[in-house]
């Protein structure tokens, strides 16, 4: 906790009072942004590896893979 702090009043010391809420904002959008593309890769990750999956059932059994 005390590096915390010690951080925070490094920031508060570069960017001043005024800039700090722009900078929170900004980071925030970018922490969504991130997560966002994060949980599109996985499905997208999902899918690939489902329409993989259900490829190889229909190889081997010759029928369609069953709608789970």
């Amino acid at each position: 906790m005390p590096e915390m702090i010690m951080i925070f009043v490094v920031i508060l010391l570069l960017f001043g009072a005024k800039k700090l809420p722009e900078l929170a904002r900004g980071l925030g959008k970018s922490m969504g942004e991130f997560k966002k593309a994060k949980e599109e890769f996985e499905t997208e990750i999902h899918q690939i590896s489902r329409t993989d999956t259900d490829a190889r059932v229909k190889e081997v059994s010759g029928k369609e893979p069953r709608e789970s």
